[in-house]
């Protein structure tokens, strides 16, 4: 499915294994770069893994015979992915676009907190702290308490990005468990039925290409 920007957009059927995603983007990055091929946004979902990135600590990895490891090449610590969890790997020429690495960075994050507002949740931006987050005393949680629900990782080669944001669906919590997430001790994770909606892959797709139009599109 093309937008009306160009934008291809890609959901993937089934788990697609971590090696199998890499190639595909860095084969479409070259393509977009050559202008052989559209920008693409591409939903999937993970077998689990941990994935570190450029600034992994090795100490950050606890248990690193639980599940994969894989490095990343793009920014960031060590994050998982798996199944219930909505990744999506957005590969833009910011050349075409706007060639600003930051303000794509806070795209990204405008995007995800637009997502999560049509469900009623409010993300937030954290200074110090890469990713999504949500204050959990609206949801019955511990006052003061803010727990992580979506993280960020991108990469731009010739001004072509790839990599790109996990939002937590309904993953199995207890697998960031043998990661200290994104390197940040002092806060848990969450995910959207954690937080009481339950909603499906489906709608969180829908959510997600409506609040794109928003921040990404060409008049946006």
């Amino acid at each position: 499915m093309t937008d009306a920007d160009g934008v291809e957009w890609r959901i993937a059927d089934g788990l697609v294994p971590y090696p199998e995603a890499l190639a595909g983007m860095e084969a479409r990055v070259a393509a977009i770069r050559a202008g052989a091929a559209p920008e693409l946004v591409w939903l999937l979902e993970h077998p689990p893994l941990y994935t570190a990135g450029t600034s992994a600590r090795p100490e950050d990895l606890l248990e690193p015979a639980r599940f994969p490891v894989f490095p990343a090449g793009r920014g960031g610590q060590y994050t998982y992915h798996g199944p219930g969890q909505r990744v999506a790997y957005v590969m833009l020429d910011l050349q075409r676009r706007r060639p600003d690495v930051r303000a794509f960075v806070h795209d990204l994050e405008e995007w995800l907190i637009r997502a999560l507002a049509r469900f009623a949740i409010k993300g937030e931006r954290r200074c110090g702290r890469v990713g999504i987050w949500v204050d959990q005393r609206p949801y019955g949680g511990t006052p003061g308490r803010e727990d992580k629900i979506a993280a960020l990782g991108v990469r731009v080669r010739r001004w072509v990005t790839f990599h790109g944001v996990a939002l937590n669906v309904e993953p199995d919590l207890s697998h960031f468990g043998g990661i200290v997430p994104c390197g940040i001790r002092e806060h848990g994770v969450t995910s959207l039925h954690a937080l009481g909606h339950l909603v499906t892959m489906e709608e969180v797709d829908s959510a997600l290409m409506g609040a794109w139009t928003e921040v990404f599109g060409r008049s946006a």
